[in-house]
């Protein structure tokens, strides 16, 4: 059984090589680009590959099959878990706030559900307060995308804000979820919070031998509509609705701004364990060209 630094190790290589391959035959920015689209493919792979599930399985279920489509979900979701592991994709640190993503956001279906905020309209053994089970993974898809994209791209986030003062944004941002069903939406406050605190903040990632850098801001942007294109696809294969939608309606816009706060959550989440991806002072990188034989040397 291949162990966690040794899949990686083999990636990188995997990774140097298809690189250099591409460089001699692409102009450089091409050739980055693609592999910068190839390595956050991978690094989504566990929440691509539950997307394809819930829309092969909205396609081919039957009411009459003896197992409901969700706990059919439930049991794919932790094969995929389990093949992650055995094979080193995932390492047990990692599993660890991955289980956190689990009770954190299944704690947050149970309620909002109850809150009528959306549903699940499909049958299902294993459900707890009409929110099937298999809808934790969804969450942890999330956590699984962040602690890997953060490791094949060997990400530094610089110059991070206090840790303990992101412990308390992520913290609001998550009690809102809940409070403004009673209270004031401080939602917009919120929005404000994170720009301000994670301005100047950046994603330092690399590719190859080369690095590259984007504002934190930006990225939880980008990421959110990305998220947003996956509930879209959960919508339409019923696999929930939200209030009031129809299957072939989109969700609306106002979802994204919901996912760019809980990506804050899923992300100081991740730096649980990926503390030493945090620098406080800007980082100096000098950028190279070196070629994957000169990089094993």
């Amino acid at each position: 059984m291949p162990s966690q630094p040794e899949n990686l190790n083999r990636t990188r290589q995997l990774e140097r090589r298809l690189g250099d391959w591409m460089r001699t035959r692409l102009p450089f920015v091409v050739a980055e680009l693609v592999m910068f689209i190839l390595k956050q493919g991978w690094a989504a792979i566990f929440g691509a590959a539950l997307l394809i599930g819930i829309l092969i399985s909205s396609r081919i279920w039957q009411d009459s099959w003896p197992v409901a489509r969700y706990d059919a979900l439930l049991a794919y979701a932790l094969f995929l878990q389990v093949l992650f592991l055995l094979t080193g994709m995932e390492s047990w640190r990692e599993v660890r706030v991955i289980l956190l993503f689990h009770l954190t956001g299944t704690i947050m279906e149970i309620f909002k559900v109850s809150a009528g905020s959306w549903a699940y309209p499909g049958e299902a053994i294993f459900k707890l307060w009409d929110v099937p089970l298999f809808s934790g993974f969804m969450y942890a898809a999330v956590g699984s995308y962040m602690a890997r994209v953060i490791r094949l791209f060997d990400m530094k986030f610089a110059p991070y804000p206090p840790f303990w003062v992101t412990l308390l944004l992520a913290a609001a941002i998550y009690v809102n979820f809940f409070a403004h069903h009673f209270i004031w939406d401080s939602r917009l406050v919120l929005f404000a919070a994170t720009v301000l605190l994670f301005a100047r903040t950046r994603i330092w990632f690399a590719i190859g031998a080369q690095h590259y850098w984007m504002p934190l801001p930006v990225a939880a942007f980008l990421s959110s509509f990305f998220l947003w294109v996956a509930e879209n696809i959960g919508t339409v294969t019923k696999t929930w609705l939200y209030s009031g939608q129809t299957s072939d309606q989109m969700v609306s816009f106002a979802k994204m701004g919901s996912w760019y706060l809980l990506l804050y959550v899923s992300f100081v989440t991740v730096t649980l364990v990926f503390r030493d991806a945090l620098q406080s002072e800007p980082l100096q990188i000098t950028q190279t060209h070196a070629t994957s034989a000169q990089l094993q040397e």
